[in-house]
């Protein structure tokens, strides 16, 4: 799995395509193991605001950090997904809406190291250029394997 996602910055069009016989239960561990290293990655960032102003605990931040990504993201992932397929009728390229869920939940993934990358740099830089390059190069890399991986799944009609 590890290499897969390191393979999806170079080739995602085939990492995505070797994955479509995945099941949805796996699916679903895909975005909830995204999720995970998305919390991960916003800790750094978050002990750093503690430290600044103390006025809120850093106990508190990595809680509402957790309800955002463990509980709501995973929601908005999947009405994200159902939205690509559903408007994907529009074009002559459909979306499967089980195919749209593994591109959205494999981008998500996939882009998850520079996610970590950019939550080390908030954590020990702050705000710098170099936590708006790293957070720049994590939001391209997910939108570029997440397309990569709408356009390998698609089908003609």
């Amino acid at each position: 799995m590890v290499l897969r996602v390191l393979e999806s910055w170079w080739a995602p069009r085939r990492v995505v395509r070797g994955l479509s016989g995945m099941p949805d239960r796996v699916l679903l561990v895909v975005l909830m193991l995204a999720m995970l290293i998305t919390l991960i990655g916003q800790a750094p960032g978050l002990a750093r605001a503690a430290q600044l102003d103390p006025s809120v605990p850093l106990d508190a931040r990595i809680a509402g950090a957790a309800m955002g990504t463990i509980f709501m993201m995973p929601l908005l992932a999947y009405a994200m997904a159902g939205l690509t397929s559903i408007l994907s009728r529009a074009t002559p390229w459909r979306l499967d809406p089980r195919h749209a869920r593994l591109a959205l939940f494999w981008a998500l993934l996939a882009a998850s190291p520079a996610t970590l990358l950019a939550g080390m740099v908030a954590g020990l830089i702050g705000p710098s250029a170099a936590l708006t390059l790293t957070r720049t190069v994590a939001g391209l890399g997910f939108f570029i394997i997440w397309g990569a991986g709408i356009a390998a799944l698609a089908r003609r009609t």
